[in-house]
């Protein structure tokens, strides 16, 4: 019977667009869940966004949107990018979500009712970038460690949670399931900060203060403090307490992470459950981070990597093995192009990509591209122990993705490449195949490479699920929705003789560094020269334009139009307008901008609808953005 598996990532806070970071962590929930279904387990994978809270206040403010407006956009832009990185979750979860808030009014209740919260008067140092008190023992030269700027003094009157009433009993649960939090450096950092006594947690903000949040249903005054919200996603998007999802994948289930929010969810979150009588999840798994230039990656200092751009010019397969490769989970590693590219080019293009199209031509040239049938009696002769380093290859594979350490993982396979590699070498089949009486022995050993490429496929899956399936294709096995289970590639031989061959490709074609580098010192000369000035116009000309304000009241896409939004623009009376900016801007992200028209284009009709009027929108490598007014103004009025 298929076990079950819970995986999530962190709800990811929507005071900024996605990068790296969240890229990172999602790929590898991705890659765990995609593991655990070649065990046949029964899976599960939650992510989502986290939109309640000051910060969302404020930068919605700054673009000049109500906070609804503004989470509906930036979460649109991480529920956009997860089908581009081919990420296979199963849930996402807001947590402006109706069901989701009435399980947190539910939570606050019991715990309250329990007698765990009480209100009292505070004065404490407040990070705003982080929404949390501070101790001084936290700051790091008088600094929040985090935002490297000094905390505010704060007094006021908030509901606090009795944290330090369940100190004892996390101490001992850590201790007692020791691969709680993994890995250990991270466990023992918990245990460290344990050893002090654990403040109480302010879970409250006045509505005084800030009224974009999950108003406590004990006090109508106050609002739910962001972290005793977000946390119980990972139980309200399974559908607690009576839901079948609940009862199925909560009891295994298992948490990725960033470092940075290790105090929430190793202290708060399992202290949080304990007071609510839930039980706690199994596994808190903890990774580093990326750093860029030597730094964490920061908006302010420029160094921020958008996943899409990387993704769009090296492939995603690419993307997704340099970043599973290149960072032991749990230790920081730093990003760079050079380093991306190299990676590209040994291991994808040299050892996996080379070895896939040798063979792949090999079978044509000598067998037609037919799979040959091995000789039982040229078997022992020509194995050369290729059998047993496929065995020990998926062992040490399956070991270490049970254990996130994917780049061991990824180590194994190509250690198994490798032998693969040599293995052409040594028997050098092009030899064989001038040797009338050593037939059996050709067929043999190209069946081995065959069979050792399909289990390299299969090994491959769970990071570069495109690149298996082109491989499964290419060895004729794409009809076999179960190529990537574990119970398959542990059979050798698996690989039926007989089958057809398509033709070789290229995998990952090589990238020249040095070609690359020149292309991109001509790309940015060609950024900085401005597109050339249209003739001149007189103002008589220009007066001809009816440039008006209208607000987006409403927005779908166009049937069978990929790239067309049909839009419906209030500008003093409504009207439609059809737009090709579908690539850059779902419906949703455009529904209560103002947006300038130009109201006087005579009438058109695109894909059967009507459009009367065009939007005004600039347009450059990083794609369309559509021009919009800094403060509201009455639609309809003209612009001059």
């Amino acid at each position: 019977m298929a076990a079950p598996f819970y995986i999530t990532t962190p709800i990811y806070y929507v005071n900024a667009r996605p990068h790296l970071g969240h890229a990172y962590t999602t790929i590898a929930a991705d890659v765990v869940r995609r593991f655990h279904a070649m065990s046949s387990d029964q899976t599960y994978f939650l992510t989502g966004t986290d939109e309640h809270g000051d910060k969302i206040v404020r930068a919605a403010r700054k673009e000049n949107q109500t906070p609804r407006q503004y989470v509906d956009q930036i979460s649109g832009l991480f529920r956009k990018l997860w089908p581009e990185l081919n990420i296979s979750n199963d849930a996402f979860i807001r947590t402006t979500d109706k069901a989701h808030m009435a399980v947190v009014e539910q939570i606050l209740q019991r715990i309250y009712d329990a007698g765990d919260i009480y209100f009292s008067e505070y004065e404490g140092l407040y990070c705003f970038g982080c929404e949390r008190f501070y101790t001084e023992r936290e700051l790091v030269d008088g600094c929040c460690p985090d935002h490297q700027t000094p905390p505010e003094t704060i007094k006021e009157s908030n509901y606090f949670f009795k944290m330090s009433r369940y100190q004892q009993w996390l101490i001992d649960h850590i201790q007692q399931y020791p691969d709680f939090i993994r890995p250990e450096r991270y466990k023992n950092e918990v245990l460290a900060f344990l050893r002090e006594p654990l403040e109480d947690l302010c879970i409250s903000r006045p509505k005084s203060r800030i009224k974009w949040g999950i108003t406590l249903p004990f006090d109508h005054d106050y609002v739910t403090y962001v972290w005793f919200d977000a946390l119980l996603n990972y139980i309200s998007a399974l559908g607690y307490p009576d839901g079948e999802l609940y009862k199925t994948y909560w009891p295994v289930a298992q948490h990725i992470v960033a470092k940075d929010i290790l105090k929430p969810h190793g202290i708060y979150w399992p202290i949080m459950l304990k007071a609510a009588g839930i039980p706690v999840y199994q596994h808190l798994n903890v990774h580093g981070y990326w750093n860029v230039d030597q730094s964490k990656m920061s908006k302010s200092i420029g160094n921020v990597v958008e996943p899409l751009e990387m993704k769009n010019v090296y492939g995603l397969d690419a993307f997704r093995f340099f970043l599973m490769r290149d960072m032991a989970f749990g230790l920081d590693s730093s990003f760079n192009e050079e380093a991306l590219i190299q990676r590209i080019n040994s291991d994808l293009a040299n050892d996996l990509g080379n070895l896939f199209s040798r063979v792949l031509s090999m079978a044509h040239k000598y067998f037609d591209g037919v799979v040959p049938e091995p000789d039982p009696a040229a078997e022992k002769e020509m194995d050369l122990g290729l059998e047993n380093n496929a065995k020990k290859a998926i062992e040490a594979y399956t070991e270490s993705m049970e254990q996130f350490a994917f780049h061991k993982g990824l180590a194994a396979v190509w250690e198994l490449i490798t032998h693969l590699n040599k293995y052409v070498d040594v028997t050098a089949p092009w030899v064989l195949a001038k040797d009338k009486a050593a037939g059996k022995q050709l067929q043999t050993v190209i069946y081995n490479l065959l069979e050792g490429l399909r289990i390299v496929s299969g090994l491959i899956y769970p990071v570069m699920p495109d690149t298996a399936a082109t491989m499964q294709a290419h060895l004729g096995l794409s009809g076999d929705d179960d190529f990537f289970k574990l119970e398959q590639l542990t059979t050798w031989r698996g690989l039926k003789a007989g089958g057809k061959l398509r033709k070789s490709i290229s995998l990952f074609p090589r990238i020249d560094l040095d070609k690359k580098k020149t292309t991109q010192m001509e790309k940015q000369d060609a950024d900085t020269m401005m597109t050339p000035i249209k003739p001149e116009i007189t103002i008589d000309d220009f007066a001809k334009i009816d440039l008006r304000v209208a607000t987006v009241v409403a927005a779908k896409a166009v049937p069978r139009a990929r790239k067309l939004l049909e839009i419906t623009v209030d500008m003093g009376e409504q009207r439609t307008i059809v737009s090709g900016i579908a690539g850059d801007y779902s419906p949703e992200e455009l529904v209560g901008k103002q947006v300038i028209v130009v109201a006087n284009l005579k009438p058109a009709k695109l894909m059967g609808v009507l459009s009367r009027g065009m939007l005004i929108a600039a347009s450059d490598d990083a794609g369309v953005t559509v021009a919009t007014l800094d403060k509201p103004v009455k639609p309809g009025t003209a612009l001059s």
